[in-house]
């Protein structure tokens, strides 16, 4: 699909998109979240994660859209759902939610031939003091990375955006794991690190879109991959959480192509 681009490439390979682009990304990332909206309504206790990424798929073939995780790598499902001190690549399952349990779902969805990238937390029941606390953070730091998104910033701009927040609140950030460059493809340059130091990396640039999906540990940031060769958890079992969302660089900020349409990107939105 590269050759259906008209835009240039950095140095480093970062697709510069034009205009045009910017409403082939707000289609997919719509649809992305408006399916992470709707789901919200089945995280309930005694749900299993396997109904939840049946109910997902549903969504995404009733939208004429195409799951871009099915298939990826030999991947099986339209989601990914990561319980507890799961850090990401969690395997839908026949596992059942408990009272309290935290998870983060992530979608990601081809309309068009783009790709609509997020993930957002939910919680099945009541939720805790501290994972309360943990989701709070990760989602602040989240916005706190955004901020740093327009043109003459740098990606080290935002990564130390995001530590210093976390760190500042005692969290650590996960360094096994990443943002990355999207739109026509699913994953592209640049790597997006959620940690670094300003004025280092790649200089921003209007037309570049990218995912930004801090994850947060209230232990220690150190992960490890379990032998299904998906699943990574913190190596200490200490909850973690994420938030991802899909940003394009404008002349004076960034445009956010995952917004919840119904306002409920944080799960205390009721």
């Amino acid at each position: 699909m590269n050759d259906e681009y008209q835009g240039r490439l950095t140095r480093e390979g970062i697709r510069i998109h034009q205009d045009a682009d910017f409403a082939g990304m707000r289609k997919a990332g719509h649809l992305a979240a408006q399916i992470l909206d709707e789901i919200a309504q089945h995280v309930v206790p005694g749900q299993t994660t396997g109904e939840l990424d049946r109910l997902i798929e549903e969504m995404v073939n009733a939208a004429d859209a195409k799951s871009a995780t099915i298939g990826y790598k030999g991947y099986r499902h339209a989601s990914c759902i990561s319980l507890n001190h799961v850090v990401c690549h969690g395997i839908p399952g026949d596992k059942k939610l408990k009272d309290g349990d935290i998870l983060n779902i992530d979608v990601t969805v081809i309309v068009d031939g783009w790709f609509g990238d997020t993930s957002r937390m939910y919680v099945a029941g009541t939720l805790s003091r501290k994972a309360e606390r943990l989701i709070q953070v990760t989602h602040d730091s989240l916005l706190k990375g955004i901020e740093m998104v327009k043109p003459g910033n740098t990606f080290g701009d935002i990564g130390h955006a995001i530590q210093a927040y976390v760190e500042g609140h005692r969290m650590s950030v996960v360094r096994d794991f990443c943002g990355h460059g999207l739109g026509r493809v699913f994953h592209a340059p640049p790597n997006v690190l959620h940690y670094g130091r300003p004025g280092t990396g790649p200089v921003l640039e209007e037309g570049m879109f990218f995912t930004i999906e801090p994850m947060v540990n209230l232990g220690r940031p150190e992960t490890k991959v379990l032998a299904d060769d998906w699943t990574a958890v913190t190596r200490d079992k200490s909850l973690s959480a994420q938030f991802e969302h899909s940003v394009g660089v404008t002349a004076d900020g960034c445009e956010i192509f995952t917004l919840s349409p119904a306002g409920r990107f944080h799960p205390t939105y009721g």
